[in-house]
């Protein structure tokens, strides 16, 4: 496991530890910062990359007690309709932390070649109690348009 993952293993007390670090990384976005330091999910501040004056956002992935190591994917539109292939994405950014859930922004790749915007911030949103996180890896600090 590298140091971008943020592992607490599957029980009754991981849900407060999860929302602890979802809680920090919360309030980095909330006031975004152009500096950084040490490259794990709670470091103090938003980093600005080579392409990237300011980030705004602190992707994660999540992974689910019974997920077998696989991230936790959703639908990238609410507007899916039936006989559509549904595309989803396994990053988010939390956008709001009550107790021990919390209410995440579907994240989508960016398919514009030439930005150097790695995701585009989507119209779908969802609530996950944290008892059923055990481990969230954090991704590189970007900015998002539209958060």
């Amino acid at each position: 496991m590298n140091n971008n993952d943020t592992n607490i293993g599957c029980n009754n007390n991981s849900s407060n530890s999860i929302a602890d670090i979802l809680r920090v990384i919360l309030i980095l976005q909330q006031s975004a910062c152009p500096e950084s330091c040490l490259d794990s999910c709670d470091r103090p501040m938003l980093g600005g990359g080579i392409n990237c004056l300011i980030c705004n956002t602190r992707p994660v992935m999540l992974y689910t007690c019974c997920g077998n190591g696989t991230p936790w994917a959703m639908p990238t539109t609410k507007d899916a309709t039936t006989g559509e292939t549904v595309v989803t994405s396994p990053v988010f950014r939390v956008e709001k932390l009550d107790g021990d859930a919390a209410t995440f922004r579907v994240l989508a790749p960016n398919t514009d070649e030439t930005s150097t915007q790695p995701y585009i911030g989507t119209n779908s949103y969802f609530t996950m109690n944290l008892g059923c996180v055990c481990t969230i890896r954090c991704l590189n600090d970007t900015y998002v348009d539209c958060v």
